[in-house]
């Protein structure tokens, strides 16, 4: 699985992703996020359904009465990280005996009966499939009991469910598309933590894409572990057990895309993550064809050996995956495109590490998401490889392309320079108060001098100069 590495952002883990609420005397929930996007979404899906049972949010969790963290269990950094995190709010609960602390999400569902009994941090363990028991297991743990739900479901989507969007002034917004994973790549935990895969409802999608877009959201982030494995057929059939008449009819994932592209010129389409087994060149032509669909694909390799590919049971060689480039390259010239590396994975020799170099050489990522191998339990790499790679050796290959990856996207900023590109305002500039930032539709942040401009507005941006990651220009 992809997803994880794409996006677990050490900048953003622990921070609190809510807004006070005004609603005098009701009880006050805290609500943090750690990892992926779609920990972000499913954490706007539990705002939705306790704001509906007269909760409201705080920014201050030591007046919480309820507080949940929603947890990643991808990396061991991240789960140290969470575990910190609940020593901090054993505090709160020593001062307020009667306030709640809860962990929701992927390492909810792996260290379930831990958490509960053996280290005593928490009250109420929920898994990512039982987001709607959450009132039941809080009144369970009000009246004194342990309240537990980890159970994994092969149809829960929560299409149903509108997110309360918990940046209320945003511009960007996350909409799951599917849940769980079938790939079984031997490094991840994740088909162990979020069950099997089911996508939703396209109509549900398009929906929520809209009431974004009338919200005043100027992007949606359709998100899946493997979104190129989006099939709906009435059902959500697995597209392995589709008749051909079904398949005929079904919505794939290049479908989906221009659904929500249509709704408005306006509402910029980004989407993540891409298997490089399952992406197919109707995506890339329907990517084509709209402007509002951005030029950008994450398409994680994670080694450039053939061998190695199929010790984590990828599902595709080095040639395969460099033909998938070559289409995109030929589809969309401009198309920006990133990727995910594991160094150090178990028996790699110095000459397959080298293959990943070659392979970075020749498609020259402008950006990437680089990790040491950091063996997981249940996955079939712990069971089947031995964790073999000193770890001296997997930080020096890790830094070998890192510093290759650098080398690459100062490449790509480089070109931009004197290129204008329309931008979507984010916000403020961390670093300068009287610049605005955004990104072109190949995801490259642009800074530029804030103007009469504002959050949610298009403009357009000419490069003058940047740095290996960012450019820096002018509205033009």
């Amino acid at each position: 699985m992809d997803f994880e590495n794409k996006i677990i952002d050490e900048s953003r883990q622990g921070e609190a992703l809510i807004k006070d609420g005004n609603n005098e005397g009701s009880k006050k929930l805290f609500l943090e996020s750690y990892g992926c996007q779609m920990n972000f979404a499913d954490s706007e899906i539990v705002a939705s359904i306790l704001i509906d049972k007269g909760y409201t949010t705080t920014q201050n969790y030591e007046e919480a009465d309820i507080i949940f963290v929603n947890t990643c269990a991808i990396r061991e950094n991240a789960e140290s990280r969470v575990r910190q995190r609940l020593q901090d709010y054993k505090k709160v609960k020593q001062k307020n005996p009667d306030a709640l602390v809860g962990v929701l999400g992927c390492m909810a569902e792996r260290l379930k009966s831990q958490f509960l009994e053996e280290e005593k941090l928490v009250d109420i363990v929920v898994g990512p499939d039982a987001y709607r028991d959450l009132p039941n297991l809080i009144e369970t743990a009000e009246s004194g009991q342990k309240a537990i739900n980890v159970i994994l479901s092969k149809e829960e989507t929560y299409a149903d469910i509108s997110p309360m969007r918990l940046d209320k002034n945003g511009v960007s917004a996350f909409i799951s598309i599917m849940r769980g994973c079938d790939n079984m790549c031997s490094f991840c935990v994740v088909p162990f933590t979020r069950g099997r895969e089911r996508s939703r409802n396209p109509e549900s999608i398009v929906k929520e894409a809209k009431e974004a877009f009338d919200a005043g959201y100027r992007e949606v982030t359709l998100l899946g572990q493997n979104v190129d494995s989006y099939v709906w057929a009435g059902g959500g059939l697995k597209k392995e057990i589709l008749t051909e008449e079904q398949k005929a009819n079904a919505v794939n994932f290049a479908h989906l895309l221009e659904m929500v592209a249509k709704i408005h010129p306006d509402l910029r389409v980004r989407f993540s993550t891409s298997h490089p087994k399952d992406m197919t060149d109707e995506v890339l032509h329907t990517m084509a064809k709209y402007e509002n669909i951005c030029k950008y694909i994450h398409l994680p390799v994670q080694s450039g050996n053939s061998e190695v590919l199929e010790r984590m049971n990828r599902g595709y060689s080095r040639e395969w995956y460099l033909d998938r480039i070559k289409a995109i390259r030929t589809i969309m010239p401009d198309c920006g495109i990133s990727t995910d590396v594991i160094t150090g994975f178990c028996g790699e020799t110095e000459e397959q590490h080298q293959d990943t170099v070659s392979l970075m050489k020749e498609v020259k990522y402008d950006f990437a998401y680089m990790f040491m191998y950091s063996e997981r339990p249940k996955t079939l790499a712990e069971r089947k490889f031995k964790d073999d790679i000193p770890e001296d050796v997997k930080k020096r290959r890790l830094q070998e392309v890192v510093s290759l990856q650098m080398e690459h996207s100062a490449y790509h900023t480089n070109k931009a320079v004197g290129k204008t590109f329309r931008v979507l305002v984010e916000g403020v500039s961390k670093k300068n108060k009287e610049e605005l930032f955004g990104r072109n539709s190949q995801n490259t942040v642009i800074v530029f001098p804030a103007g009469n401009h504002k959050k949610g507005d298009y403009v357009n941006v000419k490069v003058n100069r940047c740095t290996a990651t960012t450019l820096i220009g002018e509205v033009v």
